[in-house]
């Protein structure tokens, strides 16, 4: 018997990989297959006539891990007896279904994801490429499905055709593992290149002056609230939304007051040094309390496996009447404001948004002393975030200058 090194739990756990496909291997030849795109296929790698070959059992987890190991053991019974399996499916009459049939049945099978994402992948599908719902799947070619995908681009919605191209091909990944289909079509499309965008826009960002009345509507929320304390994290550390949400304990030093960003979830791919504020460590102090035990710093409400929702500090801001003038990315152009009129280092401030500094080779050389100045900037910042909080005259504005040193606040 094969030795078994699987289990559901870890089935389930494993997680896609944004630049390779995954393989992970029970015995006696069965493995389960992660695509890029999510996709998890049950495959037997097995040899006949000294030919190494591959068969598919179907995706998991609509195909137990029990019930894979069974087709396994079936597999191996057949070639004990000198019959090609490959061979034997091939020559079985063609299953035939219709493209509305496999997604139906490929997203029933997608317990790893919640309801309401089912629900708008099903959606997106029936609207958008209802051309294609009685097809037989096999026979769906790329120029069918580009087809319907362009009438999408032509009507603007650039990023809404991405998600449906995306969602069409989990589901062919899966007719082509079932045997309903030789290829994905929409493999075939690069997205990068067959659809438009839409003409860049600046995230909105408060203007200085409307700082302290953000700061003074946020505090009236519940102050443990997660969205509360990610939108106060955003604005203390400088960092996009998605740096934030993505945010593990693994890369925090709470005892240095440094979280260290691996190059691979940075926009410009390098490593990026993140000095934390006393109030964000703070923070950090607190979700360690409450994070369930999850890799995650802010994990998702429903599920410690996932980080929490792209949108939960944007809908907290709508919440609070800030909606249209303000985002969680715009805390980067609120900073970089703030430390430019304080006359702090340029290329400092550069740094800490993880910009390109313009003189590339003084960056390189300063990057020691750049640290020291953004903690003492950050510093200044979130001191500067909390009297807008508890004390603001309108006309004797508090100013932070530069040189003096960061505030000492009450515990």
């Amino acid at each position: 018997m094969p030795t078994k090194s699987l289990t559901d739990a870890r089935c389930k756990a494993f997680r896609p990989l944004p630049d390779k496909d995954q393989k992970v291997f029970d015995g006696g030849g069965l493995f389960l297959f992660i695509s890029k795109t999510g996709s998890k296929i049950w495959r037997m790698a097995y040899r006949f006539n000294n030919k190494p070959k591959t068969i598919s059992f179907g995706p998991y987890p609509e195909i137990s891990l029990s019930l894979a190991r069974q087709h396994r053991d079936s597999v191996k019974a057949m070639i004990a007896n000198g019959i090609d399996p490959m061979a034997e499916r091939q020559a079985a009459p063609k299953k035939v279904v219709t493209f509305r049939e496999a997604y139906t049945r490929y997203w029933d099978g997608r317990h790893d994801v919640s309801d309401g994402y089912k629900r708008n992948a099903l959606r997106g599908l029936e609207m958008h490429l209802r051309a294609l719902c009685e097809k037989d799947v096999g026979s769906i070619s790329r120029q069918d499905l580009i087809a319907e995908l362009n009438r999408m681009n032509e009507a603007g919605l650039f990023v809404y055709v991405r998600r449906v191209r995306m969602w069409a091909g989990q589901v062919f990944d899966w007719a082509v593992e079932q045997g309903f289909m030789l290829s994905n079509p929409a493999a075939m499309i690069d997205p990068r290149k067959a659809f438009g965008k839409a003409k860049s826009r600046s995230f909105a960002a408060l203007e200085l002056s409307d700082v302290p009345a953000f700061m003074q509507r946020l505090s009236l929320e519940t102050p443990t609230l997660q969205s509360v304390l990610a939108c106060r994290m955003l604005a203390y550390t400088w960092v996009r939304t998605n740096e934030l949400r993505m945010m593990r304990w693994d890369e925090i030093d709470l005892d240095e007051g440094i979280w260290l960003i691996p190059a691979g979830k940075m926009k410009r791919a390098r490593d990026h040094v993140v000095p934390l504020p006393r109030q964000a460590i703070e923070i950090l102090q607190h979700m360690k309390m409450r994070c369930r035990g999850s890799g995650y710093v802010w994990p998702n409400e429903h599920t410690i496996t996932r980080p929490m929702s792209e949108n939960a500090v944007l809908y907290l801001i709508r919440r609070i009447g800030f909606g249209g003038i303000m985002t969680g990315h715009g805390w980067r152009s609120v900073g970089s404001t703030w430390a430019n009129e304080q006359g702090y280092n340029p290329d400092a401030i550069e740094m800490q948004l993880a910009h390109t500094p313009t003189n590339k080779t003084r960056a390189v050389y300063n990057r020691a002393r750049y640290l020291d100045v953004r903690r003492e900037m950050l510093q200044a910042h979130a001191d500067w975030l909390y009297l807008c909080t508890v004390r603001w005259d309108v006309d004797t504005r508090f100013v932070q200058r530069r040189g003096e040193p960061a505030l000492r606040l009450e515990a």
